[in-house]
């Protein structure tokens, strides 16, 4: 099993070439003033076609954005996915999807078992979901806080519907995040980060490597119990 692999909040050339080389899947570009990871659109154009030639696929991260901005970026950036990670109602999803031609992956927050219920009216419209943890209090940011729940949570999804795991992921944690929540795919952020927005290059190394290492676990598991 291979566990794709989306890497967020990338700012700089460095770091899109970084995750291209450690053949990521996705690379995440977010636009959100109150985030470190914010960045401006002018770049993140840059930044997406740079990842666009090295074979990324570009979603752009926004939060409760207006017709305008998002008429922007799409126009600007020419993102392959949206992610919606603020409080879009399933309208709103279903409207942006139509008009942007777009597939959408709709982020939610967890943080009991029954957070999980909420995504059942997104069924059809969203193309993936996004789990992430509730932000700690006092936080401003929807995601990027560097806190998990409980992956418990996600084991009786068993890989569907098609979503992310997303949430205080590391080199230390990726490992049984996966054996627990068997998550199709993870979206990593502030785990490799040395500082807030700055991704740390051999910390994304490890990062990847120790995704591989667990999916080679889980297959070496499942071929000892057939």
């Amino acid at each position: 099993m291979t566990t794709q692999i989306k890497i967020c909040g990338l700012s700089t050339p460095e770091a899109v070439d970084r995750a291209a080389d450690l053949n990521a899947d996705m690379a995440g570009f977010i636009f959100f003033p109150k985030s470190p990871r914010h960045v401006a659109i002018e770049t993140a154009a840059t930044l997406a076609e740079r990842a666009r030639t090295r074979g990324l696929v570009t979603v752009a991260v926004t939060v409760d954005m207006d017709d305008a901005g998002l008429e922007d970026i799409v126009a600007r950036v020419k993102p392959d996915w949206l992610q919606l990670h603020g409080g879009e109602s399933p309208g709103r999803a279903a409207d942006l999807k139509a008009r942007f031609g777009l597939p959408v992956m709709k982020a939610f927050a967890i943080r009991e078992a029954s957070d999980l219920e909420r995504i059942g009216p997104y069924n059809g419209i969203a193309d993936r979901f996004l789990f992430d943890a509730k932000p700690p209090k006092g936080s401003d940011l929807p995601g990027g806080n560097g806190v998990s729940f409980d992956w418990r949570y996600l084991a009786v999804l068993d890989g569907a519907p098609n979503y992310m795991l997303s949430g205080g992921l590391t080199k230390d944690n990726i490992g049984e995040a996966l054996d627990i929540s068997r998550a199709p795919g993870v979206d990593v952020s502030s785990g490799v980060e040395s500082a807030p927005g700055i991704k740390h290059l051999g910390m994304m190394n490890d990062f990847v490597q120790a995704v591989h290492d667990a999916d080679n676990a889980r297959t070496d598991k499942g071929r000892s119990q057939e």
